[in-house]
């Protein structure tokens, strides 16, 4: 396949990017929640249902089934690639997130843009400037401040917390990889059907491993918890995918940095409104500015290439 070109649309790419942001950004809060009720498997499964349902009505409605008639080939074996990809990330982060607070998880989940980035050098051949690696190291060092009270048990311990970080990491992984292989999808396929033929994928992925009887015992706060991760699934992904259609991969990932700063902000709103549903975090000083550093260096990171372009053409 060759090389996906945006459309060039960059104020609606941002628009998605940020919609995108904000929507990841309060969804481990949600998800933290519900995993008291439900276990990672069923979680994904109902998500990938809902949104394989209302997405497959849409396109039904306005496309037909046109879309389905390019499915062959080459592309089963990208879209399979993708769905492992994303279905991975999902369950992979909720196993992470049952042993860490929101914050933590949406820090470490930020490896996922600067891997993105790095797949971006490694498949579009895209260099990596000196700003970048500034980026880099500010990234590396956020991500020290952040684990200052924790990085015995990182580092020489192997703990329900490691665990969790390292859950966390693999998930990043495997989001990468959907990542890439969506921004090459683009190229045959609209992003909604992309997403449709993953989500597909998805509810026969994990079937066998789901319990969709849990439904049945749900409250009702559950099950409107369960019903906004469903909706999260939909709006995330499709903005996530539309924006990666109309803007580079780098300013995408940029933007989608600020995601552990608003969960952050989100946690300390929801400890105050719910606190019986949101525990309080424990962030010192450090921790919070080791989490501002980490969005700065994925910025930092995720803009020089486009700062250096700027500046070669001027």
């Amino acid at each position: 396949m060759s090389r996906h070109t945006t459309t060039g649309r960059w104020k609606l790419g941002f628009i998605l990017s940020l919609n995108t942001a904000l929507f990841w950004g309060v969804l481990p809060i949600a998800l933290k929640i519900l995993l008291d009720d439900m276990d990672p498997y069923t979680i994904t499964w109902y998500r990938f249902l809902v949104a394989a349902l209302v997405l497959g009505v849409f396109i039904v409605r306005k496309r037909g089934l046109s879309p389905f008639k390019k499915l062959r080939g080459r592309r089963i074996v990208w879209i399979l690639l993708a769905a492992i990809g994303i279905g991975s990330n999902y369950v992979l982060y909720l196993l992470g997130l049952d042993f860490l607070t929101p914050s933590t998880s949406q820090v470490v989940i930020q490896l996922a843009p600067m891997l993105l980035l790095l797949g971006g050098i490694l498949f579009f051949k895209e260099s990596f400037s000196g700003m970048q690696w500034l980026g880099f190291g500010v990234f590396v060092i956020g991500l020290a401040l952040f684990f200052n009270q924790r990085l015995d048990d990182l580092l020489y311990r192997l703990t329900d917390f490691t665990l969790g970080v390292l859950l966390i990491v693999a998930a990043s992984v495997t989001w990468t990889v959907y990542a890439l292989v969506q921004k090459q999808l683009l190229r045959v396929f609209a992003s909604e059907t992309i997403l449709l033929f993953i989500y597909a994928c998805g509810v026969v992925f994990f079937l066998a491993a789901s319990h969709p009887g849990q439904l049945l015992h749900l409250s009702r706060t559950s099950l409107l918890l369960l019903a906004f991760c469903a909706l999260n699934t939909l709006v995330a992904y499709g903005s996530f995918a539309e924006a990666l259609d109309h803007w580079e991969a780098s300013r995408v990932g940029a933007v989608i940095a600020i995601v552990p700063l608003i969960t952050v902000v989100a946690m300390k709103i929801g400890a105050s409104v719910f606190p019986e549903y949101v525990a309080p975090e424990n962030l010192n000083l450090l921790s919070i500015g080791g989490a501002v550093l980490v969005v700065i260096g994925s910025l930092t990171a995720a803009m020089g290439k486009a700062t250096a372009i700027k500046t070669i053409r001027e």
